[in-house]
């Protein structure tokens, strides 16, 4: 095995995974499915883990990208990727989060990714540019970026739902 055993504390690595696959396709089976997978891949290549690249969270958010980049070329696509999150108990939370997936919806796939990255994933800039293999300061760009079209669409009014910005990516983009 190589200098560090990136699955040595695997519990807090399960939830970072599981959120940002769960921020990408929805929570439940689906998501626990891809996780798994993704922990499978993980336990098989293990020895391929080099922390000079990145920490194992973003190893294996890296895993689960290629994981849900499978599944969708094995998947007939859905209309929308709606969470089943935005189904709360709570009917405001419930509308934030519907309006919130859909002003996401609205993005470019890879500005999606980018926030699903940042906000599911709980990734910093520089993980988020070594997953990609982007620069630092693109990612930045592109999320600011990402961030204010939301802030736009989130800005328009929206006829059945009465207006509150609230929630994680919201509180982000004031």
């Amino acid at each position: 095995m190589g200098v560090r055993d990136p699955l040595a504390n695997p519990a807090p690595l399960v939830r970072r995974v599981y959120a940002y696959v769960a921020y990408r396709i929805g929570a439940g089976a689906d998501a626990e499915d891809v996780t798994s997978e993704t922990f499978e891949r993980a336990l098989r290549y293990r020895d391929s883990f080099d922390p000079r690249r990145g920490d194992a969270a973003a190893w294996l958010i890296g895993i689960a990208r290629r994981c849900l980049a499978d599944r969708a070329l094995r998947a007939t696509p859905t209309a929308t990727d709606v969470p089943e999150e935005a189904v709360a108990s709570h009917e405001g939370d419930s509308l934030r989060s519907i309006e919130l997936a859909g002003a996401v919806a609205t993005l470019g796939e890879r500005d999606r990714e980018i926030i699903a990255l940042r906000f599911g994933a709980d990734l910093t800039v520089r993980e988020i540019a070594n997953v990609l293999e982007l620069r630092t300061n693109t990612v930045e760009v592109a999320l600011h970026r990402a961030l204010a079209r939301l802030r736009n669409e989130l800005s328009e009014p929206v006829e059945a739902a009465p207006r509150s910005r609230t929630g994680p990516v919201a509180d982000s983009c004031a």
